[in-house]
C-alpha cells in the first residue's frame, strides 16, 4: 500500500511517499506528479518508503527527468537512488527543513534558535 501526500507551495511541489512503491500506484503516482512537474522545482521524499519494485523505478527515473530532487536519508532508497542516477537534496532533508520540518537526523544544534536576551 502506497501513501502519497502532496505539499504545493509556490516555489516547490514535495511528494512525499510513504509504504510500498510499486505497479499501479507507482503508475498513478507518475500521472499526478507529471501535471506538477512542468510547473517547477520538485522535491520527492523517499523517507518512508520500504520498498520499490521495477514499475517504481521506472517513476522514479521519470520524475528525475524533469529535473525532481529526492529526499534519501536511509540506506535502501540512497542506494536505489544512486544505481538509477538520481539527484539526492543535499543533506538527505535540507529543502524540508526550510519548509518549518524538523530536521530528519534528529539535529536540535541551535542553528535556528533564537539567542537568549540579556537582561
Amino acid at each position: 500500500m502506497l501513501r502519497v501526500e502532496i505539499c504545493d507551495s509556490a516555489e516547490t511541489l514535495i511528494l512525499r511517499l510513504e509504504g510500498r512503491f510499486t505497479g499501479d500506484d507507482a503508475e498513478h503516482t507518475r500521472t499526478l506528479a507529471a501535471g506538477f512537474a512542468a510547473r517547477g522545482k520538485v522535491l520527492v521524499d523517499l523517507t518512508e518508503v520500504v520498498f520499490i519494485d521495477a514499475v517504481g523505478e521506472e517513476v522514479l527515473s521519470f520524475l528525475g527527468q524533469f529535473g525532481a530532487q529526492f529526499v534519501a536519508p536511509n540506506s535502501y532508497v540512497l542506494d536505489v537512488c544512486e544505481r538509477l542516477n538520481l539527484h539526492v537534496a543535499p543533506n538527505g532533508s535540507s529543502h524540508l527543513t526550510t519548509l518549518g520540518e524538523p530536521p530528519a537526523n534528529g539535529d536540535r544544534s541551535g542553528a535556528n534558535r533564537s539567542k537568549p536576551r540579556k537582561g
